[in-house]
């Protein structure tokens, strides 16, 4: 493997790595308000629902593959279930719905 190749690597490790680890160090000790933490709390949630409802209004084929995707994304996340969780909630409410039609 070429030397070049190899810092390249390198480089983009580092480039990825410092962001991650930076607010862990920088920020070990400071507690954020009740206020903040809700916010962040939800971030992986409206990541989730950007990223579900344009693929909802795209869908040509069966309308009801879309909003029964979001009916499950949506109960499972509202009962406090876990991002994973509420991914592969909907994906066992599609699948099974899959089977049956």
């Amino acid at each position: 493997m070429n030397n070049t190749i190899i810092w390249m690597i390198i480089g983009m490790g580092l480039v990825t790595y410092i962001p991650r680890m930076l607010p862990l160090v920088v920020f070990q000790r400071v507690k954020l308000p009740a206020f903040w933490q809700g916010v962040l709390k939800n971030v992986p949630y409206a990541t989730l629902g950007a990223l579900i409802i344009p693929g909802i209004f795209l869908i040509n084929d069966d309308v009801w593959f879309g909003i029964l995707g979001l009916i499950s994304a949506f109960v499972s996340a509202w009962l406090g279930a876990n991002v994973i969780v509420v991914v592969l909630v909907s994906v066992m409410v599609l699948s099974v719905y899959a089977l049956f039609v």
